[in-house]
């Protein structure tokens, strides 16, 4: 019987976790040599959507110590090799989390799980629904002599503007560490 709770409660638990794992992806051009970028300068992007001030700072700052664990250095100069920019996105969707009791004692575990299925059986089923919050990150990179995008990268449920302040910044380290954990990228020839 105790192991029948515990396994209850842990079916319970991994059912009613909500899914908000940062989703991340990138895209770039596969013609450049990136080991040529070695500085860079922040540029807005024209008619972006920013978010607060605040976040604002955390980003750059997120992106400036990512990029310099790569070994470039940004500058303020007009012949910077690459230029970035970035834009935010946030918006909600419903989470409805559902979680069923149908477990029994007896005989088959209630229902026929195995053998017959007698004994007794109950089952019931909880809902709840919930607003999660959306926000998303898109980091580019330009080069300014082609005048060309070279790198593009998404960070999804990266940015929650309920979250409380040190968690708002934790999404936003974690996130922009695993946008850039690839940059520069390896061009297979």
């Amino acid at each position: 019987m105790k192991k029948l709770t515990l396994l209850t409660v842990a079916l319970f638990l991994s059912s009613v976790t909500p899914a908000v794992a940062q989703d991340v992806r990138y895209d770039f051009d596969k013609d450049k040599d990136f080991s040529k970028y070695k500085t860079y300068k922040w540029v807005p992007i024209k008619g972006a959507d920013l978010p607060d001030e605040l976040t604002q700072k955390a980003l750059t700052s997120a992106i400036d110590t990512e990029l310099a664990a790569k070994g470039m250095t940004k500058t303020d100069s007009d012949n910077a090799d690459v230029l970035v920019g970035y834009q935010t996105a946030l918006g909600q969707e419903k989470e409805y989390t559902s979680y069923n009791t149908g477990w029994g004692y007896g005989p088959g575990w209630g229902g026929g799980w195995y053998g017959y299925g007698g004994g007794m059986s109950s089952t019931t089923t909880y809902g709840s629904t919930s607003t999660v919050y959306v926000g998303q990150l898109d980091v580019s990179m330009y080069d300014p002599a082609a005048k060309q995008l070279v790198w593009r990268g998404v960070a999804t449920k990266t940015l929650d503007p309920k979250a409380k302040p040190e968690k708002k910044q934790k999404n936003i380290t974690k996130a922009v560490a695993k946008l850039l954990k690839k940059y520069p990228p390896e061009v297979k020839k």
